[in-house]
C-alpha cells in the first residue's frame, strides 16, 4: 500500500511557519526505514497495512508534542500483492508520456 499524507500543528511558531513541527514527523518517517518520499504538499510511505499506519500514528504522535491540535489528511492506494510501487507508478507514467 502506498498513503500520501499531510500532517500539520493547528498553529504555526511566531512566524506563522510549521516547518520545525512537520520536521519532527518526517525524521519519524525517515526513521521507520520504510520507502518514502516527501514533496511541497505531502509525504509518500509505501509498506504493509500496519506498519505504513503504525509510522503515520507515530508521525502525528510527534507533531502532538508541539501542538495541541494536528491535522492529517491521508489518502491511500490499497493494492495488495503489489511492492515498489511508490516508484514504479512514476516510471510507468513517464514511459507512457514518453510515447506520445
Amino acid at each position: 500500500m502506498i498513503v500520501a499524507f499531510s500532517i500539520s500543528p493547528a498553529a504555526g511558531d511566531e512566524t506563522g511557519g510549521v516547518s520545525e513541527a512537520v520536521a519532527e514527523a518526517i525524521r519519524v518517517v525517515r526513521a521507520s526505514g520504510l520507502p518514502n518520499e516527501t514533496n511541497a504538499m505531502f509525504t509518500n510511505l509505501e509498506g504493509e497495512w500496519d506498519e505504513v499506519m503504525a509510522v503515520v500514528k507515530q508521525a502525528v504522535d510527534a507533531v502532538a508534542a508541539v501542538s495541541p491540535r494536528v491535522s492529517l489528511v491521508l489518502k491511500a492506494d490499497i493494492r495488495p500483492g503489489y511492492t515498489g510501487q511508490l516508484t514504479a507508478k512514476v516510471e510507468r507514467l513517464e514511459q507512457a508520456l514518453g510515447d506520445q
